[in-house]
């Protein structure tokens, strides 16, 4: 239809026009960001500086908790404190008797080895004489009798190993200062923890209460499985370890067997330590068909444990799959060596504890409120009707059209 008059007909309207603005950031956006970055500089410097310490404070609240949980359970039975004295003097007499079992034998072996080796030196001279190639070397080199010169003054310059003890043993003082102040905190911590949680836990909201409970006491649960499951590690570790050297005929099975089951507790590369050292006795066994024997079970062990009774035993104890149990351990040890890799599982738990309660918490604040009967749903065919903050029916409005 065309209208009667071109002044009916409505002019477009016309188009806003976009003007863009530059945003200038405020003065207080910019002074947060520098605080921000100053504050993490700050702390990371702090870190840095006090790691000695701080190191100290990880350890020994990693020995604290299972140790409180250990007093715990003796708490059944007799006072706390008396229940902490006979934890850590269990804890202090493991190293000594172990240290008894040890020792005594490596000193009795070491002593005879310095004296038995110019009879080595004469052995491999013999053998030399022996030997037609060999003795062309001997003629032209002079080896033997350079032997049998060092193999003399080894026993006379045991003495002067006195320097080097003494530096060892600045060492070792300074090992024992360590040693002592990761135990006298770990002591404060058994003994005090569980109040400083409870306090703690009081001050938080009823709903972050309950779940920062249920969050400390799965990382105590599981830092606490972690080491039952190295000690079973350990176990299994000495016992494998004492048949085979047993049918292998090595002298000081029992001892050695002890030393390996220690090192088993370092992961992925205790193994091979104990291995390595057990394998230096076998040579004075039966070389070299022991030596041979014994190099092929240690290969065969260490990949059977670092791959298969590790894992699972943790799986079952720390709940931590064996893929993650086996990246935490080499992330640990690449960056902290032998104490990242002693404490890259527990962490690894302890991590994914809080992520998952992390992951449950979000999902939970995703869900629709809840009344007392569940959620209140629109029954199919009907119209809810609506409530006003009093609880009775809203105000009609105006009629809807027809």
């Amino acid at each position: 239809m065309v209208p009667a008059n071109e002044s009916d007909v409505t002019p477009p309207e016309p188009l806003p026009v976009v003007v863009e603005r530059e945003e200038v950031l405020a003065p207080k956006a910019i002074l947060r960001a520098v605080l921000i970055i100053v504050a993490v500089v700050i702390a990371l410097y702090l870190i840095i500086q006090l790691r000695t310490p701080l190191t100290w404070l990880i350890i020994a609240a990693f020995i604290a908790v299972p140790l409180a949980t250990l007093a715990g359970r003796l708490e059944q039975f007799m006072p706390r404190w008396l229940a902490i004295v006979l934890v850590y003097v269990g804890l202090i007499l493991t190293p000594v008797g172990l240290g008894a079992i040890l020792v005594p034998p490596l000193v009795t072996e070491g002593n005879n080895f310095v004296n038995d080796v110019p009879g080595y030196a004469q052995d491999i001279t013999e053998f030399v004489e022996n030997n037609e190639r060999l003795r062309e070397l001997e003629a032209e080199y002079d080896i033997t009798t350079k032997l049998e010169e060092e193999a003399a003054k080894l026993p006379g310059e045991i003495g002067d190993a006195a320097t080097i003890l003494q530096d060892v043993g600045f060492g070792i003082v300074s090992s024992l200062f360590a040693i002592l102040t990761i135990l006298v905190l770990s002591v404060f911590m058994v003994s005090g923890g569980p109040m400083w949680a409870r306090r703690i836990i009081e001050l938080q909201p009823p709903a972050r209460a309950e779940q920062l409970d249920r969050v400390l006491r799965r990382i105590a649960a599981a830092v606490g499985g972690y080491f039952a499951g190295a000690l079973a590690v350990a176990f299994v570790a000495g016992i494998a370890n004492y048949i085979a050297m047993v049918i292998l005929g090595v002298p000081f099975a029992g001892p050695l067997a002890v030393m390996a089951g220690l090192a088993s507790l370092i992961p992925m590369v205790g193994a091979t330590i104990a291995a390595v050292l057990i394998g230096l006795v076998t040579l004075f066994t039966d070389f070299p068909t022991t030596t041979i024997i014994w190099a092929i079970w240690a290969v065969l062990y260490q990949q059977f444990e670092n791959h298969l009774i590790q894992p699972q035993i943790q799986k079952r104890t720390v709940n931590v799959s064996p893929f993650v149990t086996i990246v935490a351990v080499l992330m640990g040890g690449t960056l902290l060596g032998i104490l990242g890799a002693l404490l890259a599982i527990p962490i690894a738990a302890s991590i994914q504890i809080l992520l998952n309660e992390w992951w449950t918490s979000r999902q939970q604040s995703k869900l629709p409120p809840r009344g007392e009967d569940g959620p209140v749903l629109p029954v199919a065919g009907t119209a809810q009707s609506p409530q006003d903050d009093d609880g009775g029916p809203e105000p009609p409005g105006e009629p809807a059209p027809a």
